[in-house]
């Protein structure tokens, strides 16, 4: 009909996740990830073991992906709410999905949006904690791999290392706290993403096993914070016979908490 305007078109319903189903925490997270695509390996249950948070605090999870941190943290902390961010819609599915079958929905939110430009609902400044595992490898030094899931992962996109930290600035209480997962050979860019932000920093290595160099780091730092930083003695990861060290086993199996 001439004059009346056009209806806007709606999006393409996300079909329902499936995929193949893993379990952290000896059973108390289900965690269903797609056939084929990316898979959360240890680093966000490693995320979610130094994020210190208490009964009654708000943590959000910046890239929640399918949402093993968010869970994994909300798991083992009765009484935090988790909002778990992320870009991707197909993952958010996942991720709710997974709260579900984790018997977590009550607790852990799940919230469809880019960090460069955060939906409205998270508020700015609410948070007494954030964490993030943001893609290891630099867009400019990395070839993408063919799987965008994968890429997203694993290799920036338009956000970048200081953008993640800005973020977590924008979204955190005064004196809140930073909880970060990344690769070793980063740490240069971590150190200059966090100036003038971020202090009381807290870098703790994961070892692959005795006598071989760190790959990965987990951090904490304080918005604000002042007090010099500390590089603790670290985690060993696995013994040399390659299982579980007992400190290990006690996050990944027993939800122990990290504490330096």
């Amino acid at each position: 009909m001439s004059g009346q305007p056009m209806p806007a078109a709606e999006a393409p319903p996300v079909p329902p996740p499936q995929g193949h189903a893993d379990f952290l925490l000896n059973g108390r997270v289900t965690l269903l990830q797609p056939d084929g695509g990316y898979r959360a390996a240890i680093d966000p249950v490693f995320l979610a073991a130094i994020t210190a948070a208490v009964s009654g605090e708000r943590v959000l999870d910046a890239g929640t992906g399918t949402g093993a941190a968010a869970l994994c943290l909300a798991a083992r902390v009765a009484g935090a709410a988790v909002v778990g961010l992320e870009q991707r819609a197909d993952a958010c599915a996942f991720a709710r999905r997974n709260a579900e079958l984790s018997g977590l929905a009550g607790r852990v939110t799940v919230v469809e949006g880019d960090l460069l430009d955060p939906p409205a609902t998270l508020g700015r400044g609410g948070f007494d904690r954030v964490m993030m595992n943001p893609p290891y490898l630099k867009a400019d030094a990395a070839s993408r791999p063919p799987d965008d899931w994968k890429a997203a992962a694993n290799v920036e996109g338009t956000a970048r290392l200081p953008d993640w930290v800005r973020f977590a600035d924008r979204m955190l209480k005064p004196r809140g706290t930073l909880t970060m997962v990344h690769r070793a050979d980063r740490i240069d860019d971590i150190l200059g993403a966090l100036r003038g932000r971020f202090g009381s920093l807290v870098l703790v290595p994961l070892w692959p096993k005795p006598g071989v160099e760190a790959k990965r780091l987990l951090l904490v730092a304080r918005k604000g914070g002042k007090a010099p930083a500390r590089l603790t003695a670290g985690l060993t990861v696995h013994d040399a016979d390659g299982g579980y060290s007992a400190a290990a086993a006690r996050v990944l199996r027993d939800a122990g908490e990290l504490a330096f």
